[in-house]
């Protein structure tokens, strides 16, 4: 099963990086104020970069890797994805 790591703008311009087996259903749970706690305070949200990964320990490696960079560093990485339209 793919696992998937994924970044959230949200409504503040703030980002939220996480990790999930099923992405359309967790990013529709953040969007229901259903997430993650971050998240539901931080409402509209869209999806603007995700990774696809075979085994869910790359996509928590590479979510802990996000969660490291800097603001303008996630937002070089979004702006040169090609994951999301």
């Amino acid at each position: 099963m793919p696992a998937y790591c994924y970044i959230l703008e949200c409504a503040d311009g703030s980002l939220y990086c996480g990790w999930t087996n099923d992405l359309v259903q967790r990013v529709a749970a953040h969007q229901a104020g259903k997430g993650g706690r971050y998240t539901r305070s931080h409402l509209p949200l869209k999806l603007v970069h995700y990774e696809e990964f075979e085994h869910r320990s790359e996509a928590m490696q590479r979510e802990a890797e996000i969660k490291r960079m800097s603001h303008q560093k996630k937002m070089e990485l979004i702006q040169n994805s090609h994951s999301v339209k």
